[in-house]
């Protein structure tokens, strides 16, 4: 039901349309139930000529189907045992390219300067130049080292991301065994994936991060696709911990 429409200021033609939904049209816990109605066929519409979700309030009574982040900043502050200040983090470049054994070394040389954590970028994966497993062990490897040469718990984020989700179940056990305290994937899994990895990483106590990869195909037009809010809504609502959020200016900007 539409309940309320207003003109947006200075923009001729637009309007922002405030619609209500019965919540027994959805299933409860489900991310792809819910976007398969807010943001399914109704982007296609003829009539429309342009179409963005700017925002979404989720009633309590259907927020609490979905499980939601299993930690936080301040469980992630308690494993790296680091207070007071914010964390310091980067990304490992060249991200693509880099044998395993050079990408851990580059990881502990950046640790034991002073980062608190290091991470995948979006799209290392298992590639030739590079397989997941010896990432894996390199990047552990190079967080112990640096943890032994600082005196300071250290972290990494391994990107677990997969074609299927056999293949990130094992990355994701691999990198539990060795000692890792967190594992990342990519928004471009799908939100039934990222539901399931959020449900393994509670049971198995490991922090989820998330990489925001093809988020401007939906975020970048300001008259058509998705306010980036409410992907973080719906993130945070399958169970993700933190959100990869980019840079304030922009990408490859300042």
């Amino acid at each position: 039901q539409c309940y309320r429409v207003d003109q947006v200021p200075n923009g001729e033609g637009q309007y922002f349309a405030y619609i209500a939904y019965d919540l027994d049209l959805f299933e409860d816990g489900s991310i792809a139930n819910l976007t398969a109605s807010i943001i399914g066929n109704v982007f296609g519409f003829k009539p429309l000529k342009a179409l963005r979700l700017e925002d979404m309030h989720i009633p309590m009574a259907y927020m609490k189907t979905f499980q939601g982040p299993a930690t936080g900043v301040v469980v992630e502050r308690e494993r790296l045992d680091k207070f007071g200040r914010p964390l310091l983090g980067a990304t490992v470049k060249p991200k693509l390219g880099l044998s395993g054994r050079n990408y851990g070394r580059v990881v502990y040389e950046v640790l034991k300067g002073g980062l608190d954590f290091t991470k995948d970028d979006e799209n290392i994966n298992s590639q030739p130049f590079m397989h997941w497993r010896d990432r894996f062990l390199y990047c552990m490897e190079a967080v112990n080292k640096a943890q032994a040469a600082t005196g300071e718990v250290k972290g990494t984020y391994l990107n677990v991301t997969a074609a299927t989700m056999e293949d990130m179940y094992e990355r994701a056990e691999f990198a539990k065994e060795l000692g890792s305290v967190i594992v990342m994937i990519d928004l471009v899994i799908g939100y039934t994936a990222i539901q399931s990895m959020a449900k393994w990483a509670r049971r198995n106590d490991m922090i989820l991060h998330l990489h925001r990869a093809g988020n401007s195909t939906y975020s970048r037009q300001k008259n058509h696709g998705m306010n980036f809010r409410v992907i973080c809504k719906w993130m945070r609502m399958a169970g993700v911990d933190h959100i990869h959020a980019g840079t304030v200016v922009g990408k490859l900007e300042g």
